[in-house]
């Protein structure tokens, strides 16, 4: 009887459980669905669907090699798999779990299609399946430094090599769609090229470049020199787990592998609180400015404050921004203009090309001190931190041109040269200042406090 795979965020043959149990069956069809409810809603973005689209024509070619094809189809979701399904006769559909409440509704729909099929979760979206490590109590982990401890321990399953051989049954699918068929706009100038060869050949090269200085120059924002494979493991173009079961031993891995546990910890977490998607994990009654020509300031970098706006037009230019520029712009946001994290969130999700709900949106709730970590004073100053993490302004000058005759140091303090050069910048003065918008901050904190206390 042949069975169905049904490929989400998982774009790959290389460790893959449920091709490997699919191909194992009497002919399997490799199916993927452009789902109308997912294109219809915001969250379907040009850069986000210009790599999803690179990454299935990737797969296509690779399911191709092994006498295989994949099947696009476009529509209602469960009704297409479900479709697929029946048109094979097949017994089985198989696919790989996930924690968002979306892909949690898509999954229980599909069980609850009836007793004729039976509906398969494989791992491979995450290192440690969520619910695999769990705190003495029971339920998630709460706090990241237990969680990575029981995580380093847990037995790892056996990474799988792709199938040698695969054979489709006929069944109708539709061509891959042009980008402007699924979404309207243009994606960012810069973006990175999607697909599995493409994402292991650059992992690759950075492991063998980059992976020994990790620890110490993880924060180099003009160095660049962090890995840029969460673009990869948001789509599964590389398995997570495949990636720490080879560099888990090697020297210097241990604060990469530290940042993948930071990404199964998420997920667990939003397995155990669906409602941390968009809701605060820990509310404390936050009354957030609406601040909408700051915020619209902050979308476009124009803050005023170099480093901000230099992560802020990475995100546009290159639909990516460097994890030390992500913190430093979310601290601003929601500590400097005291905006509310969901738009921050949203915004990110726009652009970004690894944007990813359980990353995304509790990195921002951890910086917003709403989070699983409530600490409120967490509050980076940003050119304290451009002048650490950027000493000669070399990242600034990338990306805002308007200070490329400012030397050294001194672009994160324009409002420090003299008038007559500041006229010739095109670049805003500060939004805020820094000081007395921290020090409102806090006065807010505390007046929320003292009202929870009564």
């Amino acid at each position: 009887m042949p069975a169905v795979v049904v490929f989400t965020r998982d774009l790959r043959v290389h460790d893959h459980p449920a091709l490997v149990a699919g191909a194992a069956a009497d002919g399997v069809v490799p199916l993927f669905v452009f789902d109308d409810a997912i294109l219809g809603r915001r969250f379907a973005r040009p850069n986000r669907v210009r790599y999803l689209l690179d990454a299935l024509g990737a797969l296509d070619t690779a399911l191709a090699d092994r006498g295989g094809r994949l099947v696009l189809r476009r529509g209602d979701w469960t009704h297409e798999v479900l479709d697929v399904a029946r048109a094979v006769g097949a017994g089985t559909i198989h696919l790989s779990d996930d924690v968002t409440p979306y892909a949690r509704r898509r999954i229980d729909a599909l069980t609850a299609a009836g007793p004729d099929l039976r509906v398969v979760a494989h791992p491979g979206t995450t290192v440690v399946p969520p619910g695999t490590c769990t705190p003495a109590g029971g339920g998630a982990f709460q706090v990241f430094t237990p969680y990575y401890r029981r995580w380093l321990e847990v037995p790892r399953r056996p990474v799988l090599a792709p199938p040698r051989s695969l054979t489709v049954p006929d069944v109708a699918g539709v061509a891959l769609p042009a980008l402007a068929d699924l979404v309207a706009g243009d994606p960012s100038p810069d973006l990175a090229p999607g697909g599995e060869p493409v994402a292991r050949a650059a992992l690759n090269r950075w492991v063998k470049a980059h992976l020994a200085e990790y620890g110490d120059r993880h924060d180099d924002l003009p160095g660049d020199a962090t890995s840029r494979v969460s673009a990869a493991l948001r789509f599964g173009c590389v398995s997570p787990a495949e990636v720490e079961h080879k560099l888990r031993h090697r020297p210097g891995a241990e604060p990469f592998v530290r940042q993948l546990c930071w990404r199964d910890f998420y997920a667990q977490v939003l397995a155990a609180r669906p409602d941390a998607a968009w809701g605060d994990y820990r509310a404390r009654g936050d009354e957030w400015n609406t601040g909408d020509a700051h915020f619209a300031a902050w979308c476009e970098g124009r803050t005023g404050y170099p480093v901000v706006d230099a992560g802020m037009r990475q995100l546009r230019q290159e639909g990516f921004m460097h994890n030390r520029a992500r913190m430093i712009v979310a601290s601003f946001l929601t500590k400097d203009l005291y905006i509310d994290w969901r738009r921050g969130a949203q915004h990110f999700l726009d652009w970004l090309v690894d944007g990813e709900i359980a990353n995304n949106n509790l990195n921002w709730q951890w910086t917003a001190g709403t989070g699983t970590d409530t600490n409120p004073h967490r509050i980076f100053n940003p050119t304290v931190q451009g002048q650490r993490f950027d000493p000669q302004g070399d990242y600034v000058r990338r990306y805002v041109p308007e200070l490329d005759t400012v030397a050294g140091r001194a672009v994160h303090e324009p409002w420090k040269l003299p008038a007559e050069v500041r006229a010739g910048l095109d670049y805003p003065e500060p939004v805020v200042d820094h000081r007395a918008a921290i020090a409102d901050y806090k006065d807010r904190l505390a007046a929320l406090s003292a009202r929870r206390a009564r």
